[in-house]
């Protein structure tokens, strides 16, 4: 199964944080590293996973993707 993952850099700790979004599936973690990041999320999302059963891994909604937009304030 592949997720997406929203990543970025908190600037006062210096850490990597790592957003999953979704209905079924919602983790985070951090890293100080990318490296330990990725297997932070991939852990979390194992045991996220781990409570879900066969019918609800059915359901999950499918990823579409990203969209930048720009507000004017």
């Amino acid at each position: 199964m592949k997720f997406m993952a929203y990543i970025e850099k908190d600037v006062e700790s210096g850490l990597y944080i790592g957003y999953v979004p979704g209905s079924m599936i919602s983790a985070h973690t951090h890293g100080e590293t990318l490296e330990e990041l990725y297997a932070n999320l991939q852990e979390v999302i194992l045991l996220s996973l781990e409570e879900l059963d066969d019918e609800d891994k059915k359901l999950m909604p499918e990823f579409i993707g990203v969209s930048q937009i720009e507000v004017v304030a």
